[in-house]
């Protein structure tokens, strides 16, 4: 995935500001963002909003101020 990520992001470099990774040290930090992705990536599907919106709501009235 690190040569996949590095090509993604020299592309997208590209085509956003038609610039290209500056030297080698901007390669490899490109490439040291796979270990990123990949961990958002697994948390993907585990982490939800709930399901009821109103507990959101309870919640934010519950904390302000004078509300006890």
């Amino acid at each position: 995935m690190t040569e996949e990520i590095t090509t993604l992001i020299e592309e997208v470099a590209a085509t956003w500001s038609q610039v290209r990774p500056p030297n080698r040290p901007g390669v490899i930090m490109a490439g040291q963002m796979a270990k990123t992705v990949a961990g958002f990536a697994a948390e993907q599907g585990r982490m939800a909003f709930e399901d009821e919106p109103s507990g959101f709501e309870t919640a934010l009235q519950a904390t302000k101020e004078g509300t006890e």
